[in-house]
């Protein structure tokens, strides 16, 4: 189950925020440790940049459990991810040592994911080019080089749109459609408000739920009608 795919794309690093990091996950991480496997599905569903993970309630790996995740990148190489409903107590001015333009900012920092969490990406939507930004979806951009990031801070993002993660989640080539054969996740379609829905603490929770309802919806229109005769409920 480690993720360490070897993408193109990499972090900002900043080894002094290693213990910060540590801080986070503890905080993050559940006891368990294993995937349950639920039944072999059909193949996955078609995977791209931008699409949402939600876990399943069967995917028990703590680094993954109940997390909705946002596919920065798909190709042959793999997948990379970052987690967006796991919000730390963490505030982004804890990066000034390393962040031009971090102090006195309040907004928190996110737990992306646990590949390289003594690295920095971030996430921005905005109608203007930036440089050095990588498009996602939409107007939904990765930000992975220092200088993107103070670039990005430094025109009063808002917190809002714009948001910072540690580390992130990576698979390697065909590693993410096992465990979606494996009944691990749901992929639901690319969706800026879910990326930056305004309550990350219960984001999975509602999702879950309306993927529920839309499974007994579902359900409920292949049941045959049932038919009584007149005189049933005598």
């Amino acid at each position: 189950m480690a993720r360490q795919a070897h993408l193109r794309v990499k972090p900002a690093r900043f080894l002094r925020i290693a213990a910060v990091v540590g801080l986070a996950v503890s905080a993050a991480l559940a006891s368990r440790w294993r995937l349950a496997p639920v039944q072999a599905d059909p193949p996955p569903k078609h995977l791209a940049a931008g699409k949402i993970l939600v876990a399943r309630r069967s995917l028990e790996d703590p680094n993954f459990a109940e997390t909705v995740i946002v596919v920065v990148q798909y190709d042959e190489e793999g997948t990379l991810g970052l987690i967006v409903n796991r919000q730390t107590e963490l505030p982004v001015s804890r990066l000034a040592r390393d962040l031009e333009g971090a102090k006195g900012r309040t907004e928190p920092l996110y737990l992306g994911g646990p590949v390289a969490m003594s690295g920095v990406m971030g996430l921005i939507r905005t109608s203007a080019k930036l440089e050095g930004a990588k498009r996602v979806f939409g107007d939904v951009y990765m930000i992975s080089s220092k200088s993107t990031v103070e670039k990005a801070m430094a025109s009063n993002s808002d917190p809002k749109t714009f948001r910072l993660y540690l580390g992130y989640a990576g698979w390697d080539a065909g590693q993410l459609e096992f465990e979606m054969g494996m009944d691990a996740w749901d992929v639901l379609p690319a969706n800026p408000a879910i990326v930056f829905d305004p309550h990350p603490e219960t984001l999975w929770g509602r999702l879950v739920e309306q993927e529920d309802l839309r499974i007994a919806a579902v359900h409920d229109e292949g049941l045959p009608s049932l038919h009584l005769p007149a005189n049933a409920a005598n």
